[in-house]
């Protein structure tokens, strides 16, 4: 997968495209750090999006940023 176009929202959100969702526009709101997986608008043109889809979505966005060592330090991702 990867990260086609992103941009920031009038809310300092962060709205993005992926390869594997084209169709697809996924929200991403910032926590510390990082960003994460807000909300997926999908649409029926594009296939289901998974667990695995979302934190891969979460860290092409973040490796975008510069975020990356952020979020894969986050304390979620230790209790997994």
């Amino acid at each position: 997968m990867e990260l086609l176009d992103w941009g920031y929202t009038r809310k300092y959100n962060i709205k993005a495209y992926f390869s594997k969702f084209p169709h697809s526009l996924v929200v991403f709101r910032q926590i510390k750090d990082y960003y994460f997986v807000y909300q997926v608008h999908w649409k029926e043109l594009d296939p289901v999006v998974t667990r695995d889809d979302l934190e891969e979505m979460e860290l092409l966005l973040n490796q975008e940023l510069g975020l990356e060592k952020a979020y894969l330090n986050r304390k979620s991702r230790t209790h997994v």
